[in-house]
């Protein structure tokens, strides 16, 4: 049998087949549906097909974190109407307001393992690949499809190898990393690709900073992304997968590092491109394309008005430690607003044991609801026509956070602090040394 990259054996495994090949369109059946405030709207859909019962309860996850709390009576409706369709249909994986964001929800969870396939009507269920599961975003008719049925064809990506050499220096982070592939690539460089990441570097980063790579590859226009699992992986999601169910955490273990899957040596990609780690540094993207990315040294005093840490990129308890290193005993510049929204009540609640939000809150920052925030432009946090963001999230089109003529700059969590700090863009080393 030939070689194959990760997604062949991923979308092969969901097909029931022995073996597919990129360019298949093949049927799949995924381990886990996954959506969010979305859903009411989807259940709309199903219930247009004159299907009665979801396909299996027990795989679809829902998560609201969209607008959270609801800020109008309509956000409150839609919220209604999902609680109504979750215990309609007798939906197990639902989780309420302030639980988090989907993507860091259902990796706390450990509701997708290794090598399972996860579909979500969110275009960043590319995140998955941090724990080498096929996560990819598909449409809202096609997670109701899903919900009737339970399958859905998809074409087996081709594959894009990206070699990871060296270590990333002082002050430089993963987020800095995926700023570099799309400013050398471009935002459509990746389209529908299946994008494996590899090098001896990934085993050194902690989970928190390999969430960030597969999660910002949504960017570069993936169909999914792929980091190959390790001890660290599986001893992370054994302990959560042996808490939700019970089951002995070797148990747990064992079945997880068994599901895992790996490419092959000699696996045909469409191309492979290397990253030198050592020759990186701080990186910001600038409006209006998060491929417009210039070294921080270039953008260093850029006068901002707002800066946010957050989302299920860099809404981690790692995000807000960098972010408590800049801002201890220190405060947020007159003129400048810092808002802080944890990914997840998890993330808060280790915040609040650390004494993390203590120190943000003395800074001068605002505390956000786990959830998404302004991150997509309707929540709260919203800047004003205008104004100059910078921000650990995603994207930095125009309207993403609302008014079309505001400049959002993409950076990591320490930049973004340290920006608030003098209220220009700024390298978080030049403030703590």
């Amino acid at each position: 049998m030939a070689a194959k990259t990760f997604a062949e054996k991923a979308l092969a495994r969901a097909a029931g087949r022995t073996a597919v090949t990129a360019g298949e369109v093949v049927d799949v059946r995924p381990d886990v549906v996954l959506s969010h405030d979305n859903t009411a709207a989807i259940a709309q859909i199903f219930a247009s097909l004159g299907v009665r019962r979801v396909w299996d309860p027990d795989r679809i996850v829902i998560v609201l974190d969209h607008a959270v709390p609801p800020p109008t009576p309509q956000h409150a409706q839609n919220h209604a109407e999902i609680r109504r369709f979750v215990q309609a249909q007798g939906l197990r994986h639902f989780y309420e307001v302030g639980r988090g964001i989907c993507h860091q929800v259902v990796s706390e969870e450990a509701l997708v393992l290794p090598g399972q396939v996860i579909l979500g009507a969110d275009s960043h269920t590319t995140h998955y690949g941090w724990m080498g599961a096929f996560g990819a975003g598909v449409g809202r008719s096609e997670v109701a499809a899903l919900w009737a049925t339970g399958e859905l064809w998809l074409r087996v990506p081709d594959s894009m190898r990206i070699v990871l050499r060296g270590r990333l220096p002082f002050g430089v982070t993963t987020k800095d990393l995926c700023l570099k592939v799309l400013g050398d690539l471009g935002a459509d460089g990746g389209l529908y690709l299946s994008v494996e990441f590899h090098g001896p570097a990934l085993r050194e980063w902690s989970l928190e900073s390999r969430m960030v790579i597969p999660n910002m590859m949504a960017e570069f226009g993936v169909k999914n992304a792929y980091l190959p699992p390790d001890d660290a992986v599986f001893d992370w999601l054994a302990e959560r997968l042996a808490r939700r169910t019970g089951r002995p955490i070797p148990e747990c273990r064992d079945r997880i590092s068994a599901g895992a899957l790996y490419p092959d040596p000699g696996a045909r990609y469409v191309a492979e491109h290397t990253v030198d780690l050592d020759r990186l540094e701080p990186l910001v993207a600038c409006p209006h394309d998060v491929d417009q990315v210039r070294p921080l040294r270039e953008v260093a005093g850029t006068p901002i008005d707002y800066a946010f840490i957050g989302t299920c990129t860099n809404g981690r308890i790692e995000d807000i430690a960098a972010a408590v290193e800049v801002l201890r005993g220190r405060r947020v510049a007159p003129g400048v607003r810092l808002l802080v929204i944890p990914a997840s009540q998890v993330v808060l609640q280790e915040a609040i044991r650390r004494g993390y939000l203590a120190t943000l809150v003395e800074a001068g920052a605002i505390i956000g609801v786990p959830g998404c925030g302004p991150c997509m432009g309707n929540h709260m946090g919203i800047p004003a026509p205008g104004e100059v963001v910078i921000t650990s999230m995603n994207r930095n089109y125009r309207g993403r956070m609302g008014p079309r003529d505001v400049g959002i700059y993409l950076a990591s969590p320490a930049v973004v602090a340290a920006s608030a700090v003098t209220g220009v863009i700024t390298d978080p080393r030049e403030v703590v040394g």
